[in-house]
């Protein structure tokens, strides 16, 4: 992510530093090298006042930042919190300098958490950081704006996933394909199972069958439930 040194504090970058709406404008702004809310939306391609709405709101669109991630290789850390350097830099990394920063690209980490067993009613989307794919490698899985990373609670799932495993859901990939994993949301629950179809029935299959039965829903119960995203490739942390 590049060495970590304090940010000079003159011009626009005085009101740079900070997790706060303004701040996170203040750095997007500087790495356009802008001088208005006006001339950001123009580069973003939004409309007048679409910056000054999302001030006054306290909240800066995930898609906005993702753009600028990608298109200016900015730091995550610097643009969300000031720390750091603005830009990625490839010296002292050796996956850098074997591949060129401009290789790799940035998938969100999200606040949601997929329920294998016992139920999450953490479903926030919420960005709690960024974490770095190789861009041709996640080309080929698909549109890398349409996928999130998310962890996973629960054993219902085991062996495949384990509790705390964190898994890519492409948002894109919605429509059921027998078996597949997907991450489902039913009411303020998000879970993620394989799924089949029977007649005017959407089933969610735990791999973990001895303990978890599947669960056949109707098309009568089909306005709670959505398919979030398939889920595409897993990680897992060994302890």
């Amino acid at each position: 992510m590049g060495r970590r040194t304090a940010q000079p504090a003159t011009g626009l970058e005085q009101g740079a530093h900070g997790t706060g709406a303004a701040a996170v404008v203040a750095r997007m702004m500087l790495a356009l090298g802008v001088s208005t809310q006006t001339a950001l939306a123009e580069e973003l391609g939004l409309g007048r006042g679409a910056v000054s709405d999302a001030k006054a709101k306290g909240k800066i669109p995930s898609e906005w930042l993702l753009k600028l991630l990608r298109a200016r290789r900015l730091n995550p850390s610097w643009l969300e919190t000031g720390e750091g350097e603005m830009h990625l830099q490839s010296e002292g990394r050796e996956e850098h300098m074997a591949y060129g920063a401009d290789a790799y690209d940035w998938v969100p980490m999200v606040e949601a958490r997929a329920s294998a067993g016992g139920g999450s009613l953490e479903t926030g989307e919420r960005i709690l950081g960024y974490y770095a794919f190789r861009r041709d490698w996640i080309a080929g899985k698909g549109n890398i704006a349409t996928m999130r990373l998310m962890r996973v609670t629960g054993e219902s799932m085991r062996p495949t996933l384990e509790d705390e495993d964190v898994v890519l859901v492409d948002l894109s990939q919605r429509d059921i394909l027998a078996g597949k994993i997907y991450a489902v949301r039913m009411d303020d629950e998000m879970v993620v199972k394989r799924l089949e179809k029977k007649p005017g029935k959407l089933v969610l299959l735990s791999d973990n069958r001895a303990l978890y039965e599947p669960l056949e829903i109707s098309l009568a119960e089909y306005a709670n439930v959505e398919v979030v995203g398939r889920v595409i490739w897993m990680a897992r942390e060994m302890m």
